[in-house]
């Protein structure tokens, strides 16, 4: 399959980094020379991960040895996230040191133009918070939370801290599909798009993003959207391509058991 692609430069795609930082906070979090260090006891590797954000003085060296030492406090893997942003010579680093390469993922960016292209369908429900009842059926959908995450991943969408549309499909009075738009600037970024396994192959994640792309669009300034993609999973990309989005670049996690 030949992809769309677009060309970005480091000042689009920090700001990029910058809204899906904004979007998904972490349980806990702690700068250190220039790096943020989050943790949310493995919950995704985005939450879970030593990220670039500013200027550093501190040598590599020391630096990785602290990471690794916070992170076996916390008992999870350590993992550095690589974007095109991220000196190369700094992931020759971590690969000499035995982290290994998870989650490539794309990231898809689109400029929305014409409404009429997102329609807003009345099957699916949008709201502008997050409930107890979406979160739950988003742990029932995907089926890998444990007893841990039951308890902190609420407070992780809680804090949140821009406008959200939280948008699902109900079958039976049940949420069987689900998917998140989170406004920030000028873009909407699309998260959590999970369909019930019974009930996939229908197009409920069609009708999830176009709606949540349309009511987006009724904000005023939104004009952008963007999402995140692991890279081999062909079927949302097509359904993404659809929509407009073209592949602006990929980042990677670096990881390492302690």
């Amino acid at each position: 399959m030949r992809r769309k692609t677009m060309t970005m430069n480091k000042k689009e795609i920090k700001t990029i980094e910058d809204l899906s930082l904004n979007a998904w906070p972490s349980h806990q979090m702690q700068l250190y020379d220039g790096w943020i260090l989050r943790f949310s006891h493995y919950y995704t590797h985005r939450t879970n991960c030593v990220e670039q954000i500013g200027n550093a003085q501190i040598p590599w060296d020391d630096k990785i040895q602290y990471c690794e030492k916070i992170y076996r406090r916390w008992n999870t893997p350590c993992i550095f996230k690589i974007t095109p942003l991220t000196d190369p010579a700094f992931d020759e680093k971590l690969e000499g040191l035995g982290y290994h390469i998870e989650h490539v993922t794309d990231v898809m960016c689109c400029s929305l133009g014409d409404p009429a292209r997102y329609p807003v369908h009345e099957t699916v429900q949008i709201e502008q918070r997050i409930s107890d009842e979406w979160i739950d059926a988003l742990f029932s959908i995907k089926e890998n939370a444990t007893v841990t995450h039951l308890k902190i991943v609420p407070s992780m969408y809680a804090a949140i801290p821009k406008d959200v549309l939280c948008a699902g499909i109900r079958q039976n009075g049940r949420i069987i599909a689900t998917g998140l738009g989170i406004l920030d600037r000028d873009q909407i970024g699309i998260y959590a798009i999970n369909v019930d396994k019974r009930f996939r192959r229908q197009g409920l994640a069609r009708k999830i993003c176009e709606s949540l792309l349309g009511k987006g669009l009724k904000n005023p300034g939104i004009g952008k959207a963007y999402l995140q993609v692991i890279a081999d999973n062909t079927p949302a990309i097509s359904l993404y391509e659809s929509l407009g989005f073209k592949k602006a670049y990929q980042y990677w996690f670096r990881v390492k058991e302690l």
